[in-house]
């Protein structure tokens, strides 16, 4: 049974999120901390501009560029969401509730977005997609609310269960309990995690949802345009709402503030996963100590290796992006060239389904497999592709290889695509090629520890170094840390830091705070 770990690692200002499947890097999120236009918000926007030649709107939302709404994304109740923003915002309509509210029509889906949107109204909107490049952010009013189990949608009295519980009898039985406690004026679609679960379980979720939707509308009721209205959970948040399953077994996460967030959220949505959380107290940083900080190094070049000898090449255009595999200097071990080929391929396909979430990759994705000659061994390829990325949550769809041995894939994005600067520029020479004497940052860390002891008269510290520094310090029984120790009578903390080149290091006071000091 595979498990599923997360590893929440705080940053000044945020915190780096990275998801394993079996010890194995497969989703990296950094959250910067600005909670600003991401998916699942809902702003007060104002009609900056109706264009009828893309029968869509442009709406300022404060951001930068002016976000985007296509006629198609308004939704059939565009019209109810409309009147009850007026009413709400004119405080003629008292309740956040929609017990009673009169709804509209639904509009013709073949209509013209100026029959609806007018400039300078002003309109409740949800971000479906995050600000990517030089567009802005992607918008709909057809708004919804999500939870662990449910998702709730105004101005609609339907209830859908997902396609992917299969059980007649349990989607029948979803159906009736949340058709007997939903509130009137609210639809709700049913998630898959929702199997199995009670009516209390249920009700909870439910009424965290609508109580989400009655402090938003008494914002609404004295906000102002380009104000956020009702917002999504900081992204940590979000992932365990969506992903929290029963093979997780570990979250780890660094901050006593951040555990204690995570703590209560997982509380409140799935009590049973509560122990699985833990504070990681360690010396050592957590990506370090969980081995993704290398993972992350080894990951996001343009060449990407596979365990059994053969590596992706990954080149991104403007339109599309192209990954290229490669046998690599590998030993025939197999009968023939045509399994080697679908060995090597097959082992590709699960890293390329791993790069695709890994990187958020969207839009259209061309693989150029290693050729094949027998129909049945691309069928199997085409087969472990979608076996490969069952677990992605973002919408994709995979096409069978071509005759030229071509597979595409398309994948929605709605963030904007993870990218991490795998080559470094050395911290000395910045690039030049030409560096002090790399001998010298021994000495220069000793003469900064000497410092510290001396004029600065901190009684502990850490200094976070390269492994090969780390090494040169603590080899020996009589080392160089025992030496500093019989000088100064004080025990200095030393901790590996692959991260830092070796001509790097970095000395933190109690607090995990840097102490400067002067390069000697």
């Amino acid at each position: 049974m595979s498990s599923n770990e997360l590893i929440i690692n705080s940053i000044r200002g945020g915190c780096r999120i990275a998801l394993l499947k079996d010890r194995r890097l497969v989703e990296f999120h950094q959250d910067d901390g600005g909670h600003s236009f991401n998916v699942g918000d809902i702003y007060l926007g104002s009609v900056k501009k109706v264009v009828e030649g893309l029968n869509a709107a442009f709406i300022d939302l404060g951001y930068e560029k002016d976000a985007f709404l296509h006629y198609l994304d308004l939704g059939p109740q565009v019209q109810s969401l409309n009147k009850f923003t007026k009413l709400t915002l004119t405080r003629k309509h008292h309740s956040t509730r929609l017990i009673g509210f009169k709804t509209e029509s639904d509009i013709n889906k073949s209509g013209k977005i100026s029959q609806v949107l007018t400039k300078g109204q002003k309109i409740l909107v949800q971000i479906v997609k995050e600000p990517i490049s030089t567009k802005g952010p992607r918008l709909s009013c057809e708004l919804s609310l999500a939870g662990r189990y449910l998702v709730m949608v105004p101005f609609s009295n339907t209830v859908n269960v997902s396609k992917k519980i299969a059980d007649v009898n349990e989607r029948k039985r979803l159906q009736r309990l949340i058709s007997s406690i939903k509130p009137e004026g609210f639809g709700v679609i049913i998630r898959t995690v929702a199997q199995g679960k009670d009516v209390k379980e249920l009700d909870t979720d439910l009424r965290t949802l609508v109580e989400k939707w009655d402090q938003g509308m008494k914002a609404l009721a004295k906000a102002r345009p380009k104000e956020k209205i009702i917002g999504e959970v900081m992204r940590t948040n979000s992932i365990l709402r969506d992903v929290l399953n029963e093979s997780f077994d570990n979250i780890l996460v660094d901050s006593r503030e951040l555990y204690q967030e995570v703590k209560s959220f997982v509380k409140s949505i799935a009590p049973d996963k509560e122990k699985i959380i833990k504070h990681y107290t360690g010396r050592s940083k957590i990506f370090e100590a969980t081995g993704v900080e290398k993972q992350l190094k080894t990951s996001f070049g343009q060449s990407v290796s596979m365990i059994n000898g053969g590596y992706l090449i990954i080149d991104h255009t403007e339109a599309l992006h192209v990954i290229d595999v490669n046998s690599g200097n590998k030993s025939n071990k197999e009968d023939n060239q045509e399994d080697t080929a679908l060995m090597i391929n097959i082992s590709a396909a699960d890293e390329v389904a791993r790069q695709l979430r890994l990187r958020d990759m969207g839009g259209i994705i061309v693989v150029d497999f290693i050729d094949m000659r027998k129909i049945e061994n691309k069928k199997k390829l085409h087969a472990k592709m979608k076996e490969a990325m069952k677990d992605d949550r973002s919408k994709h769809a995979i096409l069978p290889l071509s005759k030229f041995g071509l597979m595409e894939i398309t994948r929605q994005r709605v963030r904007p695509e993870m990218n991490i600067t795998t080559r470094e520029i050395c911290p000395s020479c910045n690039g030049t090629g030409k560096i002090s004497a790399s001998i010298q940052i021994a000495d220069q860390i000793e003469n900064a520890m000497t410092y510290i002891f001396e004029s600065r008269n901190e009684r502990k510290f850490t200094i976070a170094v390269h492994p090969y520094l780390y090494t040169y310090f603590t080899a020996g029984i009589f080392s160089r840390r025992v030496k500093w120790f019989l000088k100064y009578f004080r025990w200095v903390t030393l901790v590996e830091d692959s991260s830092k080149a070796l001509t790097e290091y970095e000395i933190l006071n109690t607090k995990g705070e840097p102490i400067p000091v002067l390069n000697t």
